[in-house]
């Protein structure tokens, strides 16, 4: 039985969006962290753990959020865990360069009575702003610790923990802060009233709550004293009449008084003498003619540099392992040669140099910024198709892969705007897309004929996401997001987040990957490969013009659609595709495999957000679709 003082710590991590969670979350669990769901939930759930001082510390980084209401499922995962669960610690982490704006969150975090101090992070980002923040006196406002934090630098983050264990430890409550004489006075009346019934929130944040008229809430108390809310719907009118405004406007508002005031009284504002570099960047990105051309460029760089360092790594993993595959013969051997280590050095040579690079350059862009810079671009495309620009950004990760892209498309607020965006993401090439088009197409056909491919690509989405709009009724909502600033990438964080991507990537693909070549290669000796191959042959030869074995990958495809390249090259016992397919062959192959359904994992995610009615939809309509426009294009290619 552990000592107490051995017992593990929880600490919560909460702050508003692009505010460096993830960085600190980060440099606090390293390696040792997992990403799953809230129970019943869709929500991302990022935990991890690390030992400080000979404790244990259980860390969880809470959604990114701008309010405690219960308008969103994030809004009510974060108040239910910090007010039920009760973490030993809450770090609010606070943007120093918006102070004002962060503290309205801070405020409802002290509602909450939690053991809490604040990371003020980004400081140096205030500073360049001109914005000085005197520390103890911010301290003494809110009656909390207060941490000054450059998280990308790892500045501060050693104190921070290490005064995070010490609240834990001493177990003091956050005390709320108090608001106008009117509104006390309200406030005290319910919660009066609320420290008389069995309830496991703090009272006091229960009598805001039901003053604010919030719906959860007000079940919740009236399931066990109905007279209390409707003693609390008095008390709101009261105010109400007062201001001449609804209660909850009227709190809402005062929480925002005192931010002001305790922004006003801990900060010092000297304004810069001319615009910041972010501000002079901020201008040409999102400049409504410069700003699609270097939107168009940095897209078409991406791709470039994926192709030129992918076909590097590919061409010297192959050239280093393929002489250990060439030890093994047949039968047994083949098993272990063709399948296991077959399926391995293809896994290295072919998949890997091109995720690599992508997961690295797509991580780049997330730090830095653009990625919401280039959702206000493609913000009016994106309305032609009944979604905003908000919709760009789980379209960018479906490049990288289109399970986190799908449930990606949770921003979108309505339930129409889901299902488009969802089915939207579905046609973005991801990077096992890339692979085949840059291993096969690029590689042996030509990069012009790759870059058309993917134009192709886009317009096609536009013209599907056109038509879903028209069939789908309902109106688009209009663009609400923030703009974070523009921040210099920290090399260190940008390589432990890309680490953690290809390693999810490794874990999950490889095992398919060899598991499917060895399956491949066991049909193959067994001989059943060509009757499988025949009785898709009207499909695959007669409409689409390939061979036809290439109907066996196709099935495997669904599993990865890396696993298209990798049995081909383990079939024709080469990764030298010109040597087996023509170049029409080539191209018409790359366009089944970027339209038909991405992979099961894709399939999962999209029963998970839409229901699985929804997804069969889209899984049965783009099988149908990539073998009809695969025939089109064979013929077109043919006729050429």
């Amino acid at each position: 039985m552990p000592t107490a003082e051995k017992e593990p710590i929880t600490i919560a991590l909460a702050g508003n969006a692009n505010v460096g969670k993830s960085v600190i979350f980060n440099y606090f669990t390293g390696l040792h962290q997992h990403i799953g769901n809230w129970p019943g939930k869709t929500v991302e759930k990022a935990e991890g753990t690390l030992h400080f001082k000979g404790r244990t510390i259980d860390v969880l980084d809470l959604p990114g959020i701008y309010s405690l209401s219960a308008f969103s499922i994030e809004e009510r995962i974060s108040r239910e865990y910090i007010a039920i669960e009760k973490p030993d610690v809450v770090i609010n982490i606070v943007d120093a360069s918006a102070l004002e704006r962060n503290l309205f969150f801070t405020l409802q975090l002290l509602e909450l009575e939690t053991p809490m101090i604040v990371a003020l992070n980004q400081v140096d980002v205030a500073e360049g702003k001109g914005i000085t923040i005197h520390v103890p006196e911010l301290q003494k406002f809110l009656d909390i610790p207060v941490i000054s934090t450059i998280a990308t630098r790892g500045t501060g983050l050693d104190k921070l923990l290490n005064k995070a264990v010490k609240v834990a430890k001493s177990k003091k409550l956050a005390r709320p802060a108090r608001y106008g004489r009117e509104i006390e006075e309200k406030i005290r009346r319910v919660t009066k009233l609320v420290e008389k019934i069995p309830i496991k929130y703090p009272p006091r944040w229960v009598a805001i709550k039901l003053l604010e008229g919030d719906e959860e809430i007000r079940k919740i108390v009236g399931r066990i004293d109905p007279k209390l809310v409707s003693s609390a719907e008095r008390h709101a009118r009261d105010l109400e009449r007062i201001h001449g405004e609804p209660c909850s406007i009227i709190i809402t508002a005062e929480r925002y008084n005192v931010a002001n005031k305790i922004a006003r009284k801990s900060q010092r504002i000297t304004p810069p003498r001319g615009p910041s570099l972010t501000e002079r960047l901020d201008a040409v990105t999102t400049h409504p003619i410069m700003g699609y051309p270097i939107l168009i460029g940095v897209m078409l760089l991406v791709l470039f540099t994926v192709f030129t360092v992918g076909g590097y790594l590919s061409g010297f993993f192959e050239d280093v392992m393929e002489p250990i595959q060439g030890a093994f013969g047949g039968g047994a051997g083949e098993l272990i040669g063709g399948g296991l280590l077959g399926g391995l050095i293809a896994g290295v040579a072919i998949v890997l140099p091109f995720i690599l690079p992508f997961y690295l350059i797509l991580t780049f862009l997330e730090d830095s910024g653009y990625l919401p810079r280039a959702a206000f671009m493609t913000d009016s495309l994106m309305h032609h198709m009944g979604i905003h620009g908000k919709a760009f950004i789980p379209f960018i990760l479906g490049y990288g892969c289109n399970v986190p892209a799908c449930l990606g498309c949770r921003v979108m607020e309505t339930e129409r705007e889901r299902t488009i965006a969802a089915f939207v993401v579905t046609l973005v090439p991801c990077a096992a897309v890339t692979v085949v088009v840059l291993g096969l197409v690029g590689a042996f056909v030509g990069i012009h004929w790759a870059l058309a491919l993917y134009l192709l690509n886009l317009v096609i989405i536009f013209i599907l996401g056109r038509v879903a709009f028209k069939v789908l009724p309902g109106e688009s909502m209009g663009l609400i997001m923030e703009m974070p600033p523009y921040r210099k990438p920290h090399a260190r964080s940008v390589l432990k987040e890309t680490w953690m991507r290809v390693k999810d990537f490794v874990y999950i693909a490889f095992p398919l990957i060899i598991i499917g070549s060895v399956v491949l290669t066991g049909l193959k000796v067994g001989g059943l490969l060509e009757p499988i191959g025949n009785a898709l042959s009207p499909i695959t030869v007669g409409w689409l013009g390939l061979p036809a074995i290439t109907g066996v990958m196709l099935i495997f495809g669904i599993l990865r659609k890396e696993l298209t390249l990798v049995m081909l090259a383990t079939l024709m016992g080469t990764a030298n595709f010109a040597t087996v397919l023509t170049p029409t062959q080539m191209i018409v192959f790359a366009i089944v495999v970027m339209y038909y359904i991405p992979c099961i994992a894709t399939i999962a995610a999209l029963v998970k957000e839409l229901r699985w009615k929804k997804a069969a939809y889209i899984t049965v309509f783009e099988i149908a679709f990539a073998l009809l426009l695969g025939g089109i294009a064979f013929r077109l290619l043919t006729l050429a």
